[in-house]
Order: C-alpha cells, then structure tokens, then sequence
C-alpha cells in the first residue's frame, strides 16, 4: 500500500521549517484537516499525526510522520515494523515508546477489524481469489511463513474460521499429512484448501511447497478428503498484478475436481 498523495490536502507539501503546528495555518493542520475533509479524505501523514499528536524539539508532529512514512515507503512496511524497531529508531526523533505503542495498536486494531469484516463463516469458495480474500489481511504483514487450511463443506462454503497449522518456514516435519487431516476429519467437512504465505512478497510456489502439496493431495485421495488447491499469498508492488499463486491455476500440482 503506498503512501498516499492527496492533492486536496496540503497537508502534504514540503514543510522544512521546524515550526509548531499551532504556528500553522489552520488549513494545513491535521486535526482541522480531518475535521474538515473526514478522516476518510485526508492524507496518511494527516491521520498518522493525529495519532502521534506532538513532534519534538526542531520537528512538529507533521514533519515527524512524513519522515516515518518516507523510511517505510507504506503502511504495510510500518504495520511490519516491531515494536522496539520504531521506539528505537534516532532518526524519528519524538516516537517514543508511548507513541509506538499508539501506533502499533491503531495498526493492530486495523488489521482486526479487516479480518472481521472479511466475515469467513459460510463464505462460498468458488476461486483462488476468493480464497487470498479470505487471508490476505491476516499475512499482509507477518514475517514468517504460517500454513493454514481452509475447511469447506459440500457447497464449497467455509466451514468456521482458517485454521493455522504450522508456523515457520514450509516442510514436511512441519506440515506432515496428519496435522492436516486429523482437524478435518474431525470438523466434518468435504474438502479443504491449503494456503501458506511468502514472506518475501513473491507467490511463486518452491520445489518444497510443491512436494508437499502433492503428499497432502495423495493422502486426501486416501481419507476421502478433496484436496481442491494451494494458493500461495505474496505482496503486489505492480498495479493489477496478483498477490497471491493458485497451484490449480498454474498447473503445478494435479488436484482433485
């Protein structure tokens, strides 16, 4: 998600002078801004000011979120960010640990609220991206790869909410047929989707994620469980690309129809 460049908010113009923001026309400040416009139409460095509310000695609140946003270049980069990593960082100079934390719960309550929205109970899987809607909130900003199944009964609709199997890089010691299984034959359902993250940003399935994908569909065929795709989600950084790999799609693995 890139930054986010307002035109009609000129909040975000140059603003090298390290004066106080009560010092600012009141158009340019961010609190007015957002009264004005609705939070909806100002700018990411109006709303990231907001919630760090003061600047520090020689940088006001503004100048301090434009430079927070320039060294992560986006919002998922800043959602990535550890706690210590920004409360740390000499370059931003105010981010204490107290407007940190702010910032790290207003993202965390975000991505909740994302995951909450998607609403997975009883949503119909008809596509791979029917099935990245399901996670992409969720993965859009963990650092390690997490493998998940998706639990579908015989209309293809989700049965309750993914279930993470494993965390860590993909392999077989990991995500062994078993762990896969045992909570599907226990929840009932018909058929199940694997899915695992890439970190990295790129979907592209590896030679592991492929082997493995093949051993669970084997066994599935065995229990009487389908096994209808693996889709690997990545990151887009190119306009109308795909942030997520189906391994039907591509033609990688045979699955079951």
């Amino acid at each position: 998600m890139a930054v986010q460049r307002n035109q009609s908010d000129d909040i975000l113009a140059p603003n090298p002078v390290p004066y106080r923001i009560c010092d600012m026309p009141a158009r340019l400040r961010p609190r007015e801004a957002m009264d004005r416009q609705g939070a909806e139409h100002v700018s990411d460095v109006a709303l990231l000011a907001v919630l760090l509310r003061s600047g520090s000695s020689g940088m006001n609140v503004v100048s301090l979120a434009e430079e927070i946003l320039r060294h992560y270049g986006s919002l998922t980069a800043l959602a990535r960010a550890a706690l210590p990593e920004l409360s740390g960082n000499k370059k931003f100079k105010g981010l204490g640990k107290v407007k940190a934390q702010t910032l790290k719960a207003a993202l965390e309550l975000a991505r909740r609220l994302a995951e909450e929205t998607r609403d997975a109970g009883d949503r119909p899987v008809r596509s791979p991206e029917d099935v990245a809607g399901v996670l992409r909130e969720m993965a859009r900003t963990l650092d390690h790869e997490r493998f998940w199944t998706l639990h579908l009964d015989t209309r293809n609709r989700v049965k309750g909410v993914p279930l993470e199997i494993s965390k860590g890089i993909l392999d077989a010691s990991l995500v062994h047929p078993r762990e896969v299984f045992k909570p599907a034959i226990q929840s009932g359902c018909a058929a199940l989707v694997l899915v695992h993250n890439h970190p990295s940003g790129d979907p592209t399935p590896s030679a592991e994620d492929i082997r493995i994908t093949r051993q669970i569909v084997q066994a599935g065929q065995v229990i009487g469980i389908k096994v209808l795709d693996h889709v690997v989600l990545g990151r887009s950084d190119t306009a109308g690309a795909k942030d997520y790999m189906s391994m039907r799609e591509a033609g990688m693995v045979e699955f079951v129809h």
